[in-house]
């Protein structure tokens, strides 16, 4: 069935298109080739290369990623002032995470499920895991950053162009091909504890109108542990301003003695707690974790007769990584008992004890191996009829990832370590080493593992419809078809309850989706280029939309052009959200319910939420507009401004956890809030768990303006020297959320918590006969600390004022030296001042360590040199 945008408001429109921009080229190549014909991300029609864009698209060429230093491409979105809260990385990967050793980009802090991810135009396989449970996203760590020629960042919407997740925005990543000759590069950089090399090689040859291209590259990087950084090694953040985050499940534990929490005799007196024995678990994390990527592409195409061409794109990308965290943590849900006769039992009862809170650091940290084989391969034809170009092409793109962790890497069994207790081996008291060969009887092997599957077809034609007295009316047209499946399947050790303190995911959905989709390119008198477009998408799950844009670009003088655009755009909820099993998560709160029976709960405690999918979702549904201006006021200065906005209605969330709290955990039989038994006289036993799932009703309003300013061929000291500025104001960003009291309420993230409202990258590139100097800033606004001040699981930062992220700027500095034939050397460094990453309390979730990982790269200063040799 058709969807109308908005609940609330009438129909409202597709995000806006693209019109074609030229990919930057060197001096060189500019005068050596003609203006031709191209096609770039937000547009199907061919429109000449110097054509102004109707829409801010941001290119970076193979000669500015040489420059930067980036060794991948999640390095460059982190510095992109376009990208924002969402992004993500490997940095962090721990236990919990439901993503480990993947990457992703996020377009304006609005979710990497609102950016579309194309490599050279088209969609590939998401990632066989998704992100914090739910977050269907593309792994851009499975695009090797050596195989890109150019990216295209489209900052502005783009359903009607593309279809669902072009919400916030569009990255293409065009790969390099038609290649002649051989380059090898090298790499290598470190910081302080930690490293990087790299390797890279591309091989091209030519026919008779042909090409075979062939590219190989290789990264590998080393572990940054917690504990290399001062600082971010612990939980206990209190000498620095910040919480006191360590954890309740203890080693030594707290037992359930003759109805009383009592710690362990044996708790030192540093962590002995009204709320019981706690423990620091912060040495144990990783803040990088070891990586190893290996990627082979093919790209060819041959001319078949005068009018048609194959071509194919083969790659294959295979990339491992590790994940670390502390020692399993158990709790009363675990429902682990002592024997009151257990040998080593210190206290004087005849009862049996519970375990009420404990954790097996004798078994050692909890680890997982990750491995992940993407492969994706196109085949098509395109060619030429009667003027018009046609293309058609068919795909198959796979992402499988496994994640593994043995008996020597701490998963601890809850019912072989109950044996062992009964029969008096293990002994959970005192913080004891037990020998290895109790270890060995506790702990046993688990296996995730995820694929995800596309297969699509697709026809385009593009030409000319007829000629104007302002020039020829363009049009492009098409059919796709697609078909997307995800799987995630957990160890059936996770399913039987078997493995505690550790985030499972569990999902199995998938879908076909076909679409048509028309785009009309039209002059207009008065030096006025109008584009309009549509799309109709069906999906088999939730029904089809149809979302039209319109932009409009008036080129008042070779100095001057303005630019409009507007339309509307969706997001499909993602195959995790519809096919979810019973999945888990982990969170800090405070039970303020059960605090008031028994001051034990009161402790800040990582609890438990078990998620569930949802199969009646619905689309969110989007609208955008973006006004700005190109000016060139002088020869070789270029500034472009635009204000953007984007409105999301019906957004899928997670059912507040303070709505579902205040409504149902103040009730012990509650089946949404699941709590022990309560200890005598007490009303509420200890909470072990709460259910949650998601709903369209989130809304949310994102606007800002972006600066970018560029300045090439300025004359200095004898050499050439070219600026850039780019800039991202984050004006509002308001969200509407269904709060604790069962009440829409509307709050701003700008400024707040992960969302500064001030952005920028500068850089400066002086070249002088063999020699080149590249320095770069990165800025990070600041922003408001911990959105929920007293940690009670309820978002506050509307109603309390917090203390101030402070600004985060670094220095990237870069020298190259071309003077051998064929070979260009090049040492650098980022960061080159060492700043730290600027102190945060958190947000009692995923940073508990003093910094704002999302946001800030705690490497330090990290120095490099490279060598690429062309034979």
């Amino acid at each position: 069935m058709d969807k109308s945008i908005f609940h609330r408001n009438a129909l409202a429109t597709a995000i806006i298109t693209a019109a074609a921009a030229a990919a930057p080229q060197s001096p060189l190549a500019a005068e050596q080739e003609a203006i031709e014909e191209i096609t770039v991300v937000g547009s199907r029609i061919q429109r000449n290369a110097e054509f102004e864009t109707a829409t801010p698209i941001q290119v970076m060429d193979r000669e500015a990623i040489e420059k930067s230093g980036y060794t991948s491409l999640q390095q460059m979105f982190e510095k992109n002032p376009a990208a924002g809260n969402g992004t993500f990385s490997t940095r962090g990967n721990n236990q919990d995470s439901t993503a480990n050793g993947a990457a992703a980009v996020s377009l304006r802090g609005m979710g990497a499920d609102a950016t579309l991810v194309l490599v050279n135009g088209r969609r590939v396989a998401i990632s066989a895991f998704a992100e914090s449970i739910t977050t269907n996203f593309v792994d851009i760590n499975s695009i090797p950053l050596a195989a890109v020629e150019r990216v295209e960042v489209l900052k502005d919407g783009a359903s009607a162009i593309y279809g669902s997740d072009a919400v916030a925005g569009v990255v293409n990543l065009v790969l390099r091909d038609d290649f002649e000759g051989m380059e090898v590069s090298v790499d290598y950089g470190g910081a302080d504890g930690y490293d990087e090399q790299s390797t890279a090689a591309i091989w091209g040859i030519n026919g008779d109108d042909a090409n075979l291209t062939l590219i190989f590259d290789h990264h590998k990087n080393s572990t940054l542990a917690s504990i290399e950084r001062k600082g971010l090694d612990t939980a206990d953040q209190s000498a620095r301003g910040g919480m006191d985050f360590r954890s309740s499940r203890g080693y030594p534990g707290s037992f359930n003695v003759d109805g009383s929490i009592v710690p362990d005799p044996a708790c030192p007196p540093e962590s002995n707690t009204d709320e019981g024995c706690v423990y620091d678990y912060g040495p144990w994390g990783l803040l990088i974790p070891e990586a190893e990527r290996t990627g082979l592409l093919l790209l060819g195409h041959t001319q078949l007769s005068d009018s048609v061409e194959l071509f194919t794109e083969v790659a294959y990308q295979h990339n491992t990584s590790i994940a670390q965290g502390a020692p399993t943590p158990l709790d009363g849900d675990a429902g682990l008992t002592v024997p009151a006769d257990h040998p080593d039992n210190p206290f004087s009862t005849t009862s049996d004890l519970d375990i009420y809170r404990y954790r097996t650091v004798d078994a050692g940290a909890r680890q997982w191996d990750i491995e992940t084989d993407n492969i994706r391969a196109v085949f098509g034809l395109r060619g030429t009829v009667a003027d018009w170009d046609w293309e058609a092409s068919v795909q198959r793109s796979r992402s499988e990832s496994i994640q593994s962790g043995d008996r020597s890497q701490g998963w601890v069994r809850t019912d072989l370590l109950q044996q062992e207790i009964d029969a008096g081996r293990y002994n959970p008291f005192g913080g004891t080493q037990n020998p290895q060969s109790v270890i060995d009887a506790i702990t046993t092997s688990l296996v995730r593992r995820g694929k995800s599957q596309m297969t699509g077809v697709d026809f385009t034609i593009s030409g000319e419809i007829f000629d104007t007295a302002n020039g020829a009316i363009a049009m492009a047209t098409g059919l796709e078809y697609r078909e997307e499946s995800v799987s995630d399947i957990p160890d059936d050790q996770f399913q039987r309850g078997l493995i505690f303190g550790t985030e499972s995911v569990s999902a199995s959905a998938s879908r076909d989706i076909g679409s048509a989709f028309v785009e009309f390119a039209i002059p207009l008198p008065a030096n006025l280029d109008l584009t309009l477009a549509g799309r109709y998408d069906d999906y088999s799950d939730f029904g089809s939309t149809t979302n039209p844009m319109a932009n409009l670009l008036w080129t008042a003088n070779d100095r001057l052009s303005l630019r409009a655009s507007w339309g509307t755009g969706f997001r499909a909820p993602s195959l995790a959200q519809i096919g979810l099993g019973p999945s888990q998560e982990s969170t800090f709160f405070v039970d303020t319910y059960g605090c008031a029976i028994n001051s034990t709960y009161c402790a800040s405690t990582d609890y438990t939420i078990v998620f569930s999918g949802n199969p009646d979702l619905e689309a969110e549904e989007s609208e955008s507009f973006n006004l700005g201006a190109v000016i060139t006021p002088i020869d070789d200065l270029q500034l472009s401004l635009d204000y953007w906005s984007i409105t999301q209605e019906g957004k899928i969330d997670e059912v507040p956890f303070g709505y579902i709290y205040n409504k149902y955990c103040n009730d012990q039989n509650s089946t949404v809030c699941r709590r022990d038994t309560p200890l005598p006289g007490e009303t509420l036993g200890a909470l072990q768990s709460v259910n949650s799932s998601f709903q369209n009703i989130g809304e949310q309003t994102v606007s800002g303006v972006d600066l970018s300013l560029v300045y090439s061929s300025l004359q200095l000291a004898g050499g050439d020297l070219s600026l850039r500025l780019d800039y991202t104001y984050l004006s509002e960003f308001e969200r509407v959320e269904l709060n604790a009291d069962e009440v829409f309420q509307t709050r701003d993230l700008a400024g707040e918590y992960e969302y500064p409202q001030h952005r920028w990258s500068a850089s400066g590139d002086w070249t002088f006969d063999n020699f080149a100097f590249t320095a770069g800033l990165n800025y990070i606004g600041e922003f408001e600390d911990t959105p929920d001040i007293d940690f009670d699981g309820t978002l506050d930062y509307e109603a309390n004022k917090s203390r101030t992220v402070d600004a985060f700027l670094t220095l990237n500095l870069q020298a190259r030296y071309t003077g051998f034939d064929n070979l260009v050397l090049s040492l650098g460094a980022d960061n080159a001042l060492d700043e730290e990453p600027p102190f945060a309390i958190g947000d009692g979730d995923s940073d508990l360590y003093g910094y704002v990982q999302s946001q800030h790269d705690p490497r330090g200063r990290f120095i490099y040199g490279k060598m690429v040799y062309n034979f």
